[in-house]
């Protein structure tokens, strides 16, 4: 839990059966259960594609192993409106405890207890199935660090810190608990609206299978499936952190939820994701935020238990299910979930930690790309390498210390003089300002970090 920064493991998990679920075998394994596709287009542009701007079909996997091949068959199916060669088709975030709920026994083909989580399985885990060109838009989890397994095929991960949070243009629209999406489209920056994403650092990573990919907390990612049908299996871990967390998203759906309602709905505006079931109502956000608050102070209270209880053992920790979407989860309370009621604190500084993590052949530390390597392609980590990644100098670009974004209103610094009143201000038909405009900089991670930081120190009083 002292890592800072993405990693690869390797060679840890040779004995799982869950390294023989690729496609054909999860068909066979469905036995005809539908499940849901999202389709987008393969034509990149830059824009990214969000989950609000894509199609959605109900099929199985043996229709979508089949429109992955060309068989004729499709030409009738579910997914005969979208031509292979023009679309990319994802089933993700299937939970394994949902999707196979009639097949328990298998969840124990996943044992991240090998990771030290002793207790979790495939029950606490999410199937990503996709084929080539599949992607998931740029974003940062708000809970949680997440560990992830390729099984079929290779996906590219292009990982940025949390502080490149400020280049990455963030926003809550689409709106989705625990999602922070980034306006840029990665895989095409339009590096005139969003010119400090000039100063983004990137890590990249291809992950094959048999590989374990660690992605820490707060860290952004876009990934992309850049074979014909990958298959991989993630679990979001919790930590204690998550619960403050959890005081920031509730503010933020407030806040989301009673702006966005109070808009005309005729005028179109997709603001609410897909997975999101509903827009819900001021009163339930309100009890929705009186429970995080609530369960912040609890865990404040066992974590001072446990301070001054110090024979108490990880092995008699909580562990749950992962928050991570959870209001897609039947019967799900707005509390959500338990999580570990201890602290990962280590009393060694940063440096010290990095010198003992045992970086090797088993174990690779994700480094920097340049952009212009990231921008191409990423150095695939073999599971039998003795390499490690090599560092790419100047992977780094140096960091301007802004605290705010790049002025919505405008492409540049300053205002073009076309652009300019008689009187020297800006045309007014230049610079109206959307209700989405607005809410970029009311929720913006920065501004609800200090809000719930305001609010909780208040209810401590």
């Amino acid at each position: 839990m002292s890592l800072q920064q993405p990693a690869v493991f390797c060679n840890m998990v040779d004995d799982w059966p869950a390294l023989y679920w690729n496609a054909k075998y999860l068909s066979a394994l469905l036995d005809g259960k539908m499940i849901q596709f999202r389709l987008g287009l393969k034509a990149v542009d830059l824009v990214p594609q969000f989950e609000t701007r894509c199609s959605y079909v109900k099929a199985t996997l043996e229709e979508f192993l089949a429109w992955s091949c060309g068989q004729p068959s499709c030409l009738s199916g579910p997914f005969s409106c979208y031509e292979y060669s023009k679309y990319w088709a994802y089933a993700d975030y299937k939970y394994i405890a949902t999707t196979f709920e009639e097949k328990p026994e298998i969840f124990q083909d996943i044992r991240w207890s090998d990771f030290g989580f002793p207790g979790r399985s495939g029950k606490e885990s999410t199937l990503w199935i996709g084929s080539e060109g599949a992607n998931t838009p740029c974003h940062l989890d708000s809970y949680g660090c997440n560990l992830v397994l390729q099984v079929q095929g290779r996906k590219r991960w292009h990982l940025f810190p949390p502080g490149d949070t400020s280049f990455l243009y963030p926003t809550r629209i689409p709106y989705e608990e625990s999602s922070i999406f980034s306006k840029v489209n990665i895989a095409n920056p339009d590096l005139k609206r969003f010119p400090e994403f000039r100063n983004t650092t990137a890590y990249v990573v291809t992950l094959s299978p048999g590989q374990v990919l660690l992605v820490p907390r707060h860290w952004w990612h876009y990934v992309e499936s850049i074979d014909p049908i990958t298959v991989s299996i993630n679990s979001w871990i919790e930590l204690d952190a998550d619960h403050e967390a959890r005081v920031e998203e509730a503010i933020t759906r407030m806040l989301v939820c009673a702006i966005k309602s109070a808009e005309n709905p005729s005028d179109g505006d997709l603001w609410l994701n897909p997975t999101e079931v509903e827009a819900t109502s001021h009163e339930i956000n309100l009890q929705y935020l009186n429970k995080a608050v609530s369960a912040y102070f609890k865990c404040q209270k066992a974590s001072e238990s446990e301070q001054a209880c110090p024979s108490c053992t990880g092995a008699e920790q909580r562990t749950s299910t992962s928050c991570k979407r959870k209001k897609r989860e039947a019967g799900s309370e707005p509390e959500g979930c338990t999580l570990l009621t201890h602290e990962f604190g280590f009393p060694i500084s940063k440096a010290e930690k990095l010198q003992k993590i045992p970086f090797g052949p088993h174990l690779i530390q994700v480094l920097p790309q340049s952009q212009e390597t990231s921008s191409m392609g990423a150095v695939a980590v073999e599971s039998d390498s003795r390499d490690l990644l090599h560092e790419n100098e100047g992977g780094h670009f140096g960091k301007l210390h802004h605290t705010r974004k790049q002025s919505v209103m405008s492409n540049d610094s300053a205002t073009p003089a076309h652009q300019m009143d008689s009187d020297g201000s800006p045309n007014a038909s230049q610079t109206a300002l959307s209700t989405n405009d607005l809410l970029d900089c009311l929720v913006n991670p920065q501004v609800i970090s200090l809000v719930a930081r305001l609010l909780l120190e208040r209810t401590r009083v």
